[in-house]
């Protein structure tokens, strides 16, 4: 049986099928994390290089359960008020010069309780997450880019699934949350984060289920088209780039492959649809330098041997 926004999955397989159905191929691994995020109710941190389907999985898992998706994107300098909450201070002041003018001498201030209750809260994703009437998927993204007072604001929430506001106390979640924090890996995260959280690691998949992944996407690709493809993406992630190749733009290189009606990559083909895959000036100059010339012959399978495969990047 299929979960459903109120009701947990069955098992791991029941939860893999899911996500296969909403367009994401789970290995073993993510299966069970994702069972377990839902059955024991606890966070997931996945981190992993850019572009390997971290954020898709909660996209995934957003249209396998039917629950709405709430993303908070992270930057630097990301604060409480854009996170959280904040006060609509204009309509505070708007109130608080309403209600002085219906006074006769305005002698009687407006109390601090009258302004600061939900009418005049402002919810930014957290908030709303907390706040919804259903269940949702809170996708935390990026998390490393933030610093670690903003990770320690972040605890009580992953603990108990509830937030502190000073002016009106408590506010426990009207639902529980299946909460997803990805990282790239560019900073350390606390261990007070990490021990609230399931843990996943995602990288690039294997041959096989990157080919898997492309004609799960691109159905109308040959093949051995998509064979030739992820012989010529695993060539170019072995470079030192500044950006190598995510599994979307796999996808995208497919479908764009198919519209040009290749039958293979060969050097004429791979110079034209380059800048699909790569999207750095340097690094196109050294995928050409490096890559061009292998293609004269098949591109033999190269095996990145990870044994990690996931999602659509």
């Amino acid at each position: 049986m299929a979960a459903t926004p109120h009701s947990p999955p069955e098992s791991p397989e029941a939860v893999a099928d899911a996500l296969r159905d909403a367009a994401y191929l789970a290995d073993d691994s993510t299966a069970l994390i994702a069972f377990l995020a839902q059955r024991l109710g606890k966070p997931v941190l996945v981190e992993g290089p850019a572009g390997v389907g971290k954020t898709e999985l909660a996209k995934a898992l957003s249209r396998s359960t039917g629950r709405e998706l709430v993303r908070l994107q992270c930057y630097e300098g990301l604060d409480e008020a854009k996170a959280l909450y904040e006060w609509n201070y204009r309509k505070q002041l708007l109130q608080i010069q309403a209600t002085a003018s219906t006074r006769e001498d305005g002698s009687d201030p407006v109390g601090v309780g009258e302004i600061f209750t939900e009418e005049f809260l402002l919810e930014r994703p957290l908030m709303k997450a907390i706040a919804s009437p259903d269940p949702v998927v809170l996708l935390i993204d990026e998390i490393d880019k933030t610093d670690q007072e903003f990770e320690a604001m972040l605890l009580e929430l992953l603990s108990d699934f509830q937030i502190t506001i000073p002016e009106m106390g408590q506010i426990g979640a009207n639902t529980h949350p299946i909460v997803l924090l990805t990282s790239n890996n560019s900073r350390e995260l606390t261990e007070a984060l990490k021990r609230r959280c399931l843990y996943l690691w995602l990288d690039y998949p294997s041959r096989d289920r990157e080919i898997e992944i492309i004609r799960l996407h691109a159905p109308e690709i040959d093949a051995a088209l998509a064979g030739r493809l992820v012989d010529v993406i695993d060539m170019v992630r072995e470079l030192d780039l500044k950006k190598p190749p995510s599994i979307a733009e796999a996808i995208d290189w497919a479908r764009t492959l198919i519209l040009m009606g290749a039958d293979d990559i060969d050097e004429k083909t791979f110079r034209e649809s380059l800048s699909i895959i790569i999207k750095h000036r340097t690094d196109l100059d050294l995928v050409a330098e490096k890559i061009v010339p292998r293609l004269g012959g098949s591109a033999g399978p190269s095996g990145n041997g990870n044994g990690s495969a996931n999602g659509t990047g």
